[in-house]
């Protein structure tokens, strides 16, 4: 290829932070080089150490090249048709003896949209199986339920990035974006260069809780509460919107009588906040004429996760926020396509265009653009959890792609042995991960700077992301392995391998529906900087459909009005309940979960990166001085959490940050180290969402 620079996306976080790709020299350590993009304005050029570094997963010496099949309990290499037969065949056989939802498929939120919708199609089409989802349930589905509920519609942030430094004050809830999506972070300096304020909500005292105006500290589980404690406020103090209530929503009155039964003094009992701080925070929102809040996992990954994160909605409604100008809601999404991939079929009641796979309409609209029947559709199947737990059992087969559950979903060790009771695992995979060293059958597939393809970042801007380099010999795309499954299968049209040919189906797919990107092209992603959706096509056409004339995109949803029937948003009355798991006498404290700068996920990638291996080179456990000297723990002991489905075991990282009731663990790590090896399935009952944020543990001082 010639030596010019190639624009694209990082592969991590929802961010999709711009870059440019240009191929290494002739001798130099690495595949392609990483350099600045300062025309993207999301990131204007920055990039973490994982953007920088990317590149490093491309190298052959740590990728596979080949795929895998098990022969006598061991993975070796094979060709690409002994592995694609064995899969067909293997599929082909489950279905005759057990019916086509004894095959289960499992996503990834870093598919680009191309695949996501290729891999619901396949799912329902060619296996004919309810019996699909991903790991982007584990990421933000609380906030896209609480959302939905609300406004009529999910998309992450509602405005761009871009209008948080403008904004009076945003309060942020269990987001530590100093080490997710260290970028970002811009955006809050600015803002209090500008003179607006911020308040952090976190157990802990991270990185991103240092910039913060106000810091306040919740017991895990308990967001739910303090919201409602907020809003009580609001109303005490006389700081509601009459007129916009009046004009924009309705069930007010149901929502202020659920938050008045909750008084500050309460709330402080419950939470652990003290009243003047809770004051504080609310004399810092209700002040400025602008406000936002922003919510992220902790709130999210609770087994009350939609609740919590429609209370936070609702103090944005009652002081007039959401659907105004540099005001709002919006949530903080994790997964690089954690949008795009839940938008276009690869959740498990879901179809293409945000669709919902009861709505006869739906079914019609889309098995047309599929060429087939609506009744032959399958119904909607079993969440993510639900989905793994039921391996082994009434699911015989999986087909994976583009997860490592082994490491990243919850009570992971009773996970793992459900994933080892299958009759037959596939994985389509860049690496040899954790999950796909359990396989039957290997997959080689290409990875970003390897293809073409689109994202939607976390502003619900469509992205696209451009091959730079030439995969290695031996290596596929996910769409060529589709395609070729599908033949064999007996579907030998409808999975075309082009990816901009995929791009242009789902266009016709999600035309009319709520995720309308049939106005978006490759031509116009190659000329902007992204395309927000909703973005329909001038007078519903599909086809090739010019950049003049077209639909500019939406950037700031709800302005004129929201995505309900009547146009007002809906108040949603909510109540604190505790989470599914407190701490008792057995195990008094809790753990809570989460990330550190130099590592991803479940570190299947990131883990294989020196540089990034450096400066985290394993689990810890985070705890308070108070609890380390009860233990007779010092820094860097190694010490066990022990919660009623596991114990793991890490080294004493001991910090003030830390609640004195509280532990934490990153969930980067397999082997004893595993966090999610101790987290807590209890599922919240609207969005399915496990509870990884809060459960009942006890520590112990490892050989003491």
């Amino acid at each position: 290829m010639p030596n010019s620079a190639t624009p694209t996306h990082c592969p991590y976080c929802a961010l999709q932070c711009g870059m440019n790709l240009t191929p290494a020299a002739d001798g130099t350590d690495g595949v392609v080089v990483v350099s600045e993009r300062a025309d993207f304005p999301v990131n204007r050029g920055a990039l973490c150490g994982k953007g920088r570094t990317a590149p490093a997963v491309l190298s052959s010496r740590v990728r596979l090249t080949s795929p895998l099949v098990r022969r006598a309990g061991v993975l070796e290499p094979a060709s690409w048709d002994e592995a694609l037969d064995r899969i067909a065949e293997e599929l082909t056989r489950t279905r005759t003896e057990h019916g086509p939802d004894a095959c289960g498929v499992f996503g990834g939120g870093g598919l680009t949209n191309e695949k996501a919708y290729a891999l619901g199609k396949f799912a329902r089409i060619v296996l004919g199986t309810s019996q699909i989802d991903y790991n982007g349930r584990f990421c933000m589905s609380s906030a896209a339920a609480a959302g939905i509920k609300a406004f009529g519609l999910d998309r992450g942030l509602p405005f761009p990035l871009e209008d948080i430094p403008r904004t009076g004050c945003v309060v942020l809830v269990g987001s530590n974006l100093a080490e997710t999506m260290p970028p970002a972070l811009r955006y809050f300096t600015e803002l209090r260069e500008n003179g607006g304020t911020l308040v952090v909500i976190d157990p802990r005292r991270t990185r991103t809780a240092e910039q913060a105006d106000l810091h306040l500290a919740p017991r895990p589980g308990t967001d739910l509460a303090l919201a409602l404690g907020l809003l009580h406020l609001i109303v005490a103090e006389g700081r509601t919107d009459e007129q916009y209530i009046l004009e924009r929503t309705s069930g007010w009155e149901e929502a202020r009588a659920a938050a008045m039964a909750h008084w500050p003094e309460y709330v402080e009992r419950i939470t652990g906040v003290p009243v003047p701080q809770l004051r504080e925070a609310v004399r810092l929102f209700c002040e400025p004429e602008h406000a936002m809040v922003l919510t992220a996992r902790g709130p999210e990954q609770q087994s009350k996760g939609t609740d919590t994160v429609g209370a936070w909605i609702n103090l944005t409604l009652a002081t007039g926020r959401a659907g105004r100008p540099l005001s709002g809601y919006g949530c903080l999404t994790g997964q690089g396509n954690g949008q795009g991939g839940r938008e276009h079929g690869q959740k498990a009641d879901q179809l293409p265009g945000y669709r919902k796979l009861v709505d006869p309409e739906a079914r019609r609209h889309v098995a047309e653009v599929w060429g087939v029947d609506p009744d032959s559709l399958p119904g909607p199947g079993r969440s993510a959890y639900e989905l793994l737990d039921a391996l082994g059992t009434d699911i015989k087969s999986l087909l994976l792609m583009g997860s490592n559950p082994v490491v990243s979903a919850p009570r992971a060790a009773h996970i793992e042995e459900r994933i080892r009771s299958l009759d037959f695992l596939a994985v389509c995979d860049v690496v040899l991960s954790e999950t796909a060293a359990l396989a039957d059958v290997v997959l080689p597939v290409t990875q970003w700077a390897e293809e073409t393809g689109t994202t939607t970042n976390l502003e619900g801007r469509v992205l696209l992301r451009r091959r730079a380099i030439t995969p290695p010999d031996g290596v596929r795309s996910d769409l060529e392995v589709m395609h070729e499954l599908a033949d064999r299968l007996g579907v030998e049209k409808g999975f075309p391998t082009d990816a901009e040919e995929v791009f242009e189906e789902l266009r016709r797919a999600s035309a009319g529906g709520v995720a309308d990107y049939s106005g978006i092209t490759y031509r116009r992603l190659a000329e902007e900087n992204g395309v927000f959706w909703p973005c329909p096509a001038p007078g519903g056409a599909t086809e090739g459909a010019a950049i003049e004339g077209a639909h500019p995109g939406t950037p700031r949803l709800f302005l004129e009005r929201f995505a309900t029937e009547d146009g007002r948003a809906r108040f949603v009355p909510v109540s604190h309940r505790a989470a599914a798991e407190e701490p008792d006498d057995e195990y008094p404290v809790l753990l809570t979960t989460g990330r550190v700068v130099a590592q991803y996920q479940s570190g299947a990638q990131t883990r294989r990166v020196d540089e990034l291996n450096a400066a985290a080179p394993g689990p810890f456990v985070e705890l308070h001085p108070r609890l380390a000297e009860r233990l007779g723990a010092a820094e860097g002991d190694p010490v066990a959490v022990v919660s009623r489905r596991g114990r793991a075991v890490a080294p004493a990282r001991i910090t003030a940050a830390i609640r004195p009731d509280t532990v934490f663990m990153p969930f980067h790590w397999p082997g004893e180290g595993r966090a999610n090896t101790l987290t807590n399935p209890a599922l919240d009952p609207t969005s399915r969402m496990p509870e990884f944020k809060a459960c009942a543990v006890r520590v112990e001082a490892v050989g003491k």
